[in-house]
């Protein structure tokens, strides 16, 4: 007489135990002692186990340092926030002060280097806005005329606004006031307009990385505007 095959084991669909375990939470209410009993993978030693409570434990903490991270990456960014916030009002409260062009532009420049890392600036102004003025501008202030126009315009390629790499030929032309990099540097740049072509702002740094291609150029328009309106200004109504 033969003897019957034994029947397969039966194993359970883990995919239906989770279901069943998620439509029962209380599924361990009175079973405590199960839990300590379950071992589950490590989740840092191979092939090592531990409790389910130690996992769970193990799980909260890292969640909580994740959110704990988090929290300090907001708290960081909120604070560069705020500096970005105060050092932009104390530059633009220090432009609305000037009382002419030049001073302008000399405040301009050492808010620049002072508060934004900005060793060099040049703001190339149209012969039609200097000529209202009664004296020649000084630097960083320069009379647009073609050659520094055409390359200007050259390097914003069709833009407003842009950063981009600049060469020590480009930066002795361009920013004939300042010395010049022995290799290139890098700069933002701005068309300055209020109705009317009124130039160009130039942001520069001996640094080729300083303002890099992939960069906002918000900033420099946003201090492009402000210039912009008090450059006409002045021109017409200078202080004194």
């Amino acid at each position: 007489m033969t003897r019957a095959a034994p029947e397969p084991r039966k194993t359970l669909d883990p995919d239906r135990v989770a279901e069943w375990l998620a439509r029962h939470p209380d599924f361990f209410v009175g079973r405590e002692g199960l839990l300590q009993q379950l071992r589950i993978p490590h989740p840092e030693a191979r092939g090592g186990a531990t409790s389910l409570l130690e996992r769970l434990v193990h799980d909260l903490r890292g969640r909580a340092e994740q959110a704990e991270w988090r929290l300090e990456q907001l708290l960081e960014s909120a604070r560069h926030n705020e500096a970005q916030y105060r050092r932009t009002r104390e530059l633009v409260l220090a432009l609305v002060e000037a009382e002419n062009n030049d001073a302008l532009g000399q405040a301009l420049a050492a808010q620049l280097s002072e508060h934004f890392q900005t060793p060099a600036v040049a703001l190339w102004c149209p012969a039609s806005l200097t000529d209202l003025e009664p004296e020649p501008p000084q630097p960083p202030r320069h009379v647009l005329d073609d050659h520094a126009g055409q390359r200007l315009s050259a390097l914003l390629d069709g833009r407003a606004s842009r950063c981009t790499r600049l060469t020590p030929t480009d930066w002795k032309r361009l920013l004939p006031h300042a010395s010049a990099p022995r290799k290139s540097g890098s700069c933002a740049l701005s068309r300055l307009t209020l109705g009317e072509p009124l130039g160009y702002l130039v942001l520069a740094s001996p640094d080729p990385d300083h303002f890099r291609a992939s960069m906002d150029t918000l900033f420099t328009e946003y201090v492009g505007d402000v210039v912009a309106r008090l450059l006409v200004r002045l021109a017409r109504h200078p202080h004194g």
